[in-house]
């Protein structure tokens, strides 16, 4: 089978402009015990930062659903919300979504005649996406995995060609710069609840096929609470083809303090896909955010993390949790992306389903 890479794609840096944001409508007390209106409170509150500069395609499970949160749309920006009745288990798009890739005119050109064309404009296809295989983070909640459906779903409406590489992988785990570098860990992608037959080696072939990248970033682990097995964008994320923020902590006392301080050590000796080295920035870390729920569980510590923001036009949505360094955070972010209005949400709630504003966002790279 001939690769997207092949073919002249890859997966674009987060920053390049979307064309759209995806997400899936939150509604699982399950995930957020005793939080879901709150839960809801913050999407409505990322649709109104997001809408004015881009489409936000929102996914709901059906026409009631659609009603009540179009009712709820009060800003500006509202006509770019577009839904689509497509029923989902979670709200965790990051991972199972698609995987959005494209390729540039004078590879569009190049390979014109081994890709099918847009038959409605007789074009060569310059959006595509990966249809990675999702098993709810190594078979840890069986009804998530219906979720895995969803990229299929979409096809008719994206009307992009879908590439199915046959492997688990979940958007979070991997963050690319754009400019021919993935960062990924070895605690999820060398799990062995995730693709036990391939080799590190192996997976990095994959990744270098269909991301079209020419060379893996290995970190270590993620951070305590992480149910996800170490995803990238809790820890580390690029801000420039060339410059990578890092989440750190200070206190040597705190379970996170040896992990992150390994990740820290590793990217300063990392180098790019030219061999030259990459600028570091620390980001702090909120402390620790977990509790006991109404329902009895005991979560005490959830994967909060600064880290965990989100890219989009014009704007930079970045989590914050009522802790002393939610102004260090901002204002880090605020010089990183100058040209971009830093917003900061209270994902408290949010965190409590195990993942904040990444990892219920999905872009899609005008192409």
């Amino acid at each position: 089978m001939t690769t997207p890479s092949e073919l002249g794609y890859h997966m674009p840096a987060e920053w390049r402009r979307h064309t759209a944001t995806w997400l899936s409508w939150p509604k699982d007390p399950e995930t957020w015990p005793d939080r879901v209106p709150r839960v809801q409170e913050i999407f409505l509150s990322m649709m109104a930062a997001l809408a004015p500069n881009e489409i936000v395609n929102l996914l709901v499970d059906d026409e009631e659903t659609e009603t009540s949160v179009r009712g709820r749309c009060e800003f500006t920006g509202a006509a770019n919300v577009r839904f689509h009745q497509i029923p989902t288990i979670d709200s965790w798009i990051r991972d199972y979504g698609p995987n959005f890739i494209i390729r540039d005119e004078a590879a569009a050109k190049e390979w014109h005649a081994h890709l099918a064309l847009d038959s409605r404009a007789g074009r060569p296809c310059h959006l595509a996406y990966n249809d990675w295989i999702f098993n709810a983070w190594g078979n840890k909640y069986a009804e998530l995995k219906q979720d895995d459906a969803v990229p299929a779903l979409l096809e008719s409406f994206l009307q992009a060609p879908r590439f199915s590489p046959e492997i688990v992988m979940e958007g979070g785990s991997i963050e690319v710069n754009g400019a021919g570098c993935v960062l990924t860990t070895e605690q999820c992608l060398l799990n062995q609840n995730r693709n036990p037959r391939l080799s590190k080696s192996e997976i990095e072939e994959f990744l270098k096929n269909y991301l079209g990248v020419r060379k893996v970033l290995w970190l270590g682990e993620g951070i305590v609470g992480d149910d996800t097995d170490g995803h990238i964008d809790d820890i580390a994320r690029f801000v420039a083809p060339n410059v990578i923020v890092c989440a750190v902590e200070d206190d040597p006392e705190d379970a996170n303090y040896e992990l992150l301080q390994d990740n820290l050590k590793r990217l300063q000796h990392l180098t790019d896909a030219d061999d030259r080295p990459f600028r570091i920035v620390t980001l702090p870390m909120p402390g620790v955010v977990g509790g006991t729920s109404t329902d009895s569980r005991n979560l005490d510590r959830l994967p909060a993390s600064y880290a965990n923001f989100y890219i989009a036009n014009g704007v930079v949505l970045a989590p914050i949790f009522g802790h002393a360094n939610d102004s260090k955070a901002l204002e880090i972010l605020g010089k990183l992306f100058p040209s971009r209005r830093v917003v900061g949400i209270n994902c408290e709630p949010l965190v409590w389903g195990m993942g904040t504003i990444h990892c219920v966002t999905q872009q899609q790279p005008e192409a």
